[in-house]
This record gives structure tokens, C-alpha cells and sequence, in this order.
């Protein structure tokens, strides 16, 4: 039986899709806003990282804006995600602490 091994990037990919599902592409950006951002990640990340995969998907959404264009409630269905990779940060910041 042939064990897998993920590497650095994947196994923080897998923890924030215990989190959230959502699409794998955009799980991939905001895999890399982790990296990126961290615990500074703020909703207007996730709004760009959504904006980017939604213009591959559907360019024309209306909700394809700049982040301070939206309206206060648009702009608070990112807080789901930007929680969640917060959260992955906070877990991994945590870990290399104790390391």
C-alpha cells in the first residue's frame, strides 16, 4: 500500500477545506492568501482572490467590483472565509511557535 505524502502547501489547502467548501480553484487562492496575508488578511483579500477566480468563471457577475463599490451586505459574505483563513494562520503561526 502506497502511502502519500503531502507536502507543506497541501496539507494547509486540506485544513482550510475542512472549513469551507468552496470550488478547488478558489480554494487555491485562499490557500495562498494564508501565506501571503496570514492573520493580516482583511475581506477585501478575499473579495480580490474571489473577484479573480469569478472572472474565469464569470466575468460578467455583477459583483465584480472593486471591494469599497459593494454594499455593506455583499461585502460581509466574505467574512465566512476570511475567518476561516485567519484561523488556519493563527493554527499555523501557533505551531511553528512551539516548534
Amino acid at each position: 500500500m502506497e502511502i502519500a505524502i503531502m507536502n507543506y502547501i497541501q496539507k494547509v489547502r486540506n485544513r482550510l477545506s475542512l472549513k469551507i467548501d468552496v470550488e478547488s480553484e478558489l480554494l487555491d487562492l485562499y490557500t495562498l492568501i494564508i501565506f501571503l496575508r496570514g492573520t493580516s488578511v482583511t475581506l477585501e483579500d478575499i473579495h480580490d482572490a474571489w473577484s479573480i477566480w469569478r472572472t474565469n468563471t464569470k466575468p460578467d457577475h455583477s459583483a465584480i467590483i472593486p471591494f469599497d463599490e459593494l454594499s455593506l451586505e455583499v461585502q460581509e459574505l466574505d467574512r465566512e472565509y476570511a475567518v476561516a483563513v485567519k484561523d488556519i494562520a493563527l493554527e499555523l503561526f501557533s505551531e511553528q511557535k512551539s516548534a
